[in-house]
């Protein structure tokens, strides 16, 4: 099966065999960025505008990266120096860039949508690369890449994700594009931050921190989002820590051979304990790795020439 979708929007609607063949085209790509020389001519003339409304720094190296490993050329728009500041509005400055003729945009924005409102006034491919607390695509596609290299498959793994899930666009996507693949997933967290309609994308909601991790095969925990959190939704990140941080009392209830994984950036002692993130359990660096490949693999599969 090839790619034919002009966008990657979200995983919500992609099939099984969409998501292996972006899995399977980053894990042919990966050993480029494992070369003396890191760069093969394939983008070569293409472009790519990274237009980023929201700080990042995993995504955005990630995508810079992925472009410069294909060839391709990136240009990097912030909204700081964009007319935006000047009360340009989003479709206009979309229409703008589309004007100098792009290949492909990146885009991650505070507002939920933004990405499909773009899609929806220019012809230029769109991926999105996280939109408010609605998805993250390229994230969950980069957790499902590493989960397949470290337990040899998706389906069929039980997998725990744990954290703030209402305002987690990287839960969605994963639980949609994990139960996609044939995982079963269970959430967790505080009651204030577990939203009502997770059960409602087939993610089972654990009652405990026990029963969250019991037997899991892969344990994911979410960042505390103190940006997203404008009302005070727990009593402290002490307090938050104590009932829902991961230590390694709580891995022995585990699968055997489970891994842990964590999008990043971490708060190390609130939602991870820094002898999980850094023991034999941990998997966030193989997660960074692959985030390039993955990006690699989107870049390619939607705006791709020969030549690889």
């Amino acid at each position: 099966m090839s790619w034919k979708r002009k966008h990657l929007l979200g995983l919500e609607g992609l099939s099984a065999e969409e998501i292996g063949v972006v899995l399977d085209t980053a894990e042919s790509l990966k050993e480029i960025n494992a070369r003396p020389i890191k760069k093969v001519p394939t983008l070569r003339g293409r472009t790519v505008v990274l237009f980023f409304y929201e700080p990042s720094t995993r995504t955005k190296t990630s995508f810079d990266l992925a472009c410069k490993r294909l060839s391709a050329d990136a240009v990097a728009l912030a909204p700081k120096t964009s007319s935006l500041t000047k009360g340009e509005t989003l479709i206009d400055t979309a229409q703008t860039l589309q004007a100098m003729s792009p290949d492909l945009i990146v885009m991650r924005h505070s507002s939920s949508g933004a990405p499909h409102l773009l899609a929806r006034h220019v012809n230029v491919s769109i991926i999105n690369a996280g939109d408010g607390a609605h998805e993250h695509p390229t994230q969950a596609l980069l957790d499902m890449l590493t989960i397949r290299e470290k337990k040899g498959r998706v389906q069929g793994l039980e997998v725990a994700i744990i954290g703030d899930i209402t305002h987690s666009r990287v839960a969605r996507s994963n639980i949609i594009g994990l139960r996609t693949m044939g995982a079963r997933v269970r959430v967790y967290g505080p009651p204030t931050l577990l939203p009502p309609h997770a059960a409602t994308l087939g993610a089972r909601v654990a009652r405990s921190m026990d029963e969250a991790v019991e037997g899991a095969d892969v344990v994911m925990m979410l960042r505390v989002q103190q940006e997203r959190l404008h009302d005070v939704l727990f009593p402290s990140l002490r307090e938050y820590s104590r009932l829902y941080g991961l230590g390694e009392s709580h891995l022995r209830r585990a699968a055997e051979g489970v891994i842990v994984m964590h999008p990043g950036p971490i708060n190390r002692g609130v939602e991870i304990a820094p002898q999980v993130a850094d023991g034999p359990y941990s998997v966030i660096l193989d997660q960074v790795a692959n985030g390039v490949a993955v990006r690699m693999a989107l870049l390619y599969l939607m705006i791709g020439a020969e030549g690889l």
